[in-house]
């Protein structure tokens, strides 16, 4: 690309700004004049927080506006927070200063806010009081006794908490005809993004388990930010939903999303598609063809086992006619021999009774 600065054209006529200067001059001058602004010190959310291999991208956000924040690897990784502390929602304090990248004729420019040092807010953060709640309840065993309750392997009545016009319920409806499962479907919609949703979330699940005959209860919300999911940190609704005699089947926000109901549920799912998969472990489409294989199974074996038993009868039915027919030859040749031997036995004693006779006479 030709150095604009070596051929550079005249202005807009009448106009009294200053220029024309090549982008790439002006680009240059802007990126020092805004490395040269104060360094500060800002606080807000975390959203669309991502990684690369050098740098850790994320938008710091409020009520009013939005920064786009990046900090190199190595700094972030320096910093010795744990997995998932820095995650979408986090209340964050980060100190540094804005940069602007002048981009080239192959790369975008970009701005952003440089960040040189970072921590999470302190203990009145939202986050915080989640981790302290959650932290209480494990102290508590209430994060244990719904993995310990049975779940059954096709159960016949669902019961499902989600709003009555997001595409959860949809989601969870497309997962159980993949399932296959033809049971019984019991709802509960309940607001799940406002002040009222708690309660209400909390009331339908106690209204589930009443219904009887309720298997698995499974609520479900899309995806959202820390602050549209944190009716599903309540503390009554975990603390219901930890006592109550049904397992309870949680899949709220996306897999990177974690809240506290995740955590006291019997299951934690990434999606309600995969939940309402969970909620019926055993699939009947496939139950159903590997039924009916071992029934076609058995009727083959069962008719093989009749021929060769019938033939093994008819093998057996011809021989007592066999022995009865050997007896029979076994008793016409004892009959012939006890004849021949009566009839020698005949002529020898009136061969004897001659000779007798004979000496009688001569005497």
């Amino acid at each position: 690309m030709a150095d604009v600065g070596e051929t550079r054209p005249e202005g807009i006529e009448g106009s009294l700004l200053k220029g024309p200067f090549a982008v790439g001059e002006y680009a240059a001058a802007l990126a020092r004049q805004l490395r040269g602004f104060a360094r500060v010190q800002l606080v807000g959310e975390v959203s669309n927080l991502r990684v690369s291999r050098a740098k850790v991208y994320w938008q710091l956000r409020d009520a009013r506006g939005a920064l786009d924040c990046a900090m190199w690897r190595t700094d972030f990784e320096a910093l010795g927070l744990g997995p998932g502390v820095l995650a979408d929602g986090a209340q964050v304090v980060v100190a540094g200063g804005t940069d602007y990248y002048p981009g080239s004729a192959q790369a975008s420019p970009h701005f952003h806010f440089a960040v040189a040092d970072l921590r999470i807010a302190g203990e009145g953060d939202l986050l915080a009081q989640v981790d302290r709640l959650r932290r209480v309840l494990d102290a508590e065993g209430l994060l244990r006794p719904q993995k310990r309750l049975p779940r059954p392997e096709l159960p016949r009545t669902i019961g499902v908490v989600t709003g009555e016009g997001g595409k959860a319920r949809d989601d969870v409806l497309a997962g159980l005809r993949r399932r296959g499962w033809e049971g019984r479907l019991v709802w509960a919609f309940a607001p799940v993004q406002d002040r009222h949703a708690a309660p209400r979330i909390t009331r339908a699940l106690q209204d589930l388990a009443a219904v009887g005959g309720v298997d698995v209860i499974v609520v479900a919300r899309g995806g959202g930010s820390f602050a549209d999911l944190l009716a599903f940190c309540d503390e009554t609704l975990c603390r219901t939903v930890a006592l109550l005699p049904v397992p309870v089947i949680s899949s709220v926000g996306h897999h990177t999303d974690r809240t506290l109901l995740d955590d006291v549920a019997a299951v934690c799912c990434s999606t309600p598609t995969h939940a309402a998969e969970a909620a019926v472990p055993l699939h009947p489409g496939q139950a159903r063809e590997a039924l009916t294989a071992s029934a076609r199974r058995l009727s083959v074996h069962g008719r093989r086992a009749v021929l060769v038993r019938a033939r093994h009868l008819a093998s057996l039915s011809r021989v007592p006619a066999a022995v009865v027919a050997r007896q029979r030859a076994r008793l016409h040749q004892l009959l012939r021999e006890l004849r021949a031997s009566a009839i020698r036995r005949g002529m020898a004693e009136r061969g004897r009774d001659v000779r007798v006779l004979g000496a009688s006479l001569d005497r």
